[in-house]
Order: structure tokens, then C-alpha cells, then sequence
């Protein structure tokens, strides 16, 4: 079946004051999204805006795909608006996946902010397995902690404000749970999304404490399929398309 195709809103509820979740049904035979795939939204019928929008696969339920959304532009404003029962085009799902870490390595899942809607599958697949380290500004914008909780071996949370969990990055608390001697190093493998500087962050604490770590990179993304070079990202090789060679890349190949 094509990648191309129209689904349904089965839900669009609001679960922060800016930010959705909303759920799709998606035709019989579409392909199943992985963890770290995304899929490319058209959110308008005209021409403001004209480009498709790019979100992360949050989960599959028997309703269909859902997705984890933040409110912060026209495209999204237009989205929050639309009722069960509208149609949406789409194309997806896109891009790379989060690949599995060896049977024997511990997964550490970190998510910065909405980067928590990417890494959400794998904690899901992991499911009591995985340690997760959760960060955001304050503790409002903590979306779907009770859930993650649930679903970790150990829930890791900071806050910029300090209003939840440590004060500061979750970059420096998952520097501070790898420098601990009894940390499983090198039993792990990371896996992270969230802004630009905190893959960076992440990147260099991997590297100093020898862990292999992938980041989900977060780019504007125009076509979604790697024809427009909208999203490049320099890496060791040259220059990557975030949409086509990504969205999940290795951190060791990024030119931080």
C-alpha cells in the first residue's frame, strides 16, 4: 500500500495547555510505523499553510495511531482546532528507526521536553526493562509522566525550575548516573530525543563514558522524503537529510 494515504480523527484532546494528543485511524494495509518513524501531516486544504507538518509516532492503539503534539505555529493552531470525524492526508510513516540494543545491553531512554512523544514506543517496547530520564522546563510541561512511570524500570525527572524531580538538565543527571560506579556501564545502550543542545550534551557524555547512544534529531522538515535538503544536518560523511537518512542517527556521526 502507499505511504500516501487519508486518515481519520478518532480524537484530538487537549492533555497540557498547549499540547494534544491526537488519535487517527488510519486505512486497513498502511504500513505499521516503528518506533522513531514519523509521519508527514497535511493540516490544511488551502494554501496557509501550504507544507505537510512532521510528528513523531507517539503509539499504536486499537484506535489507531496516535499522536503527541506541541501547539507553537499556524499549522498546529489549525490542528488543535479539528473535530472527530475530519480527514487528514498523510504521508508516512518516514524516516529510520530506533534499532534494538543487544539482549544483553540495558536500554536508557532520555527525552527533552516534547522529544518525549519520539522515545514514548520505546519505552512502551521495553517495558519494564528500561531506565528513562525525562526533562522539561517545569513540571507542567512533564507530558505523560504517569505514564512512563509505569512503564520504566526507574524514572529519572528534571526540571529547569527545580518544581519537579532534580533542578537543572537531564543531561547532567544522566551524566551524574553514568559517573556512579554502580551503574551498568557498559551494559547499556542510550536512546534520545529533545532539543539540538541536549543531544549534544548527550552525545559527549556517551562518548566520555564509552556508551553507544542514538539521537532522534528534531529539523524542519518540508517534504519529509530527503528531495528538498530542508533539513540537512553535517555529519561525518558530509551532509545527511534528518528526513531520509534520519530522523535517528548514531551520535558519534553528527558534526556537533
Amino acid at each position: 500500500m502507499s505511504r500516501f494515504f487519508n486518515a481519520t480523527i478518532q480524537e484530538n484532546v487537549p492533555v497540557h495547555a498547549n499540547h494534544n494528543l491526537l488519535t487517527l485511524s488510519i486505512p486497513e494495509g498502511a504500513p505499521a510505523p516503528l518506533p522513531g518513524q514519523f509521519f508527514m501531516l497535511q493540516v490544511s486544504r488551502g494554501s496557509d499553510p501550504l507544507l505537510k507538518r512532521a510528528f513523531s509516532i507517539f503509539r499504536t492503539t486499537q484506535q489507531g495511531v496516535q499522536l503527541l503534539y506541541r501547539i507553537r505555529g499556524r499549522g498546529t493552531e489549525i490542528l488543535r482546532t479539528m473535530k472527530e470525524g475530519a480527514v487528514l492526508e498523510m504521508l508516512g510513516p518516514l524516516g529510520n528507526c530506533y534499532p534494538n540494543p543487544p539482549r544483553d545491553k540495558m536500554p536508557l531512554i532520555l527525552a527533552g521536553g516534547i522529544g518525549i512523544a519520539s522515545v514514548f514506543p520505546l519505552i512502551e517496547k521495553f517495558a519494564g526493562r528500561s531506565i528513562v530520564f525525562y526533562g522539561a522546563r517545569t513540571k507542567d510541561d512533564l507530558l505523560m509522566k504517569d505514564k512512563a512511570e509505569k512503564l520504566s524500570k526507574k524514572l529519572f525527572i528534571s526540571t529547569d525550575d527545580g518544581s519537579a524531580g532534580s533542578r537543572g538538565t537531564i543531561a547532567a543527571v544522566l551524566s551524574s548516573f553514568l559517573a556512579d560506579p554502580h551503574s551498568p556501564i557498559p551494559d547499556c545502550h542510550i536512546y534520545a530525543c529533545g532539543p539540538h543542545p541536549l543531544l549534544r550534551a548527550v552525545s559527549e557524555i556517551a562518548e566520555r563514558h564509552g556508551v553507544t547512544a542514538y539521537v532522534s534529531m528534531e529539523e524542519h522538515m518540508a517534504c519529509g522524503i530527503g528531495a528538498c535538503l530542508g533539513c540537512v544536518v553535517k555529519t561525518r560523511s558530509g551532509y545527511s537529510s534528518v528526513c531520509k537518512e534520519g530522523p535517528v542517527f548514531k551520535s558519534t556521526e553528527i558534526v556537533w
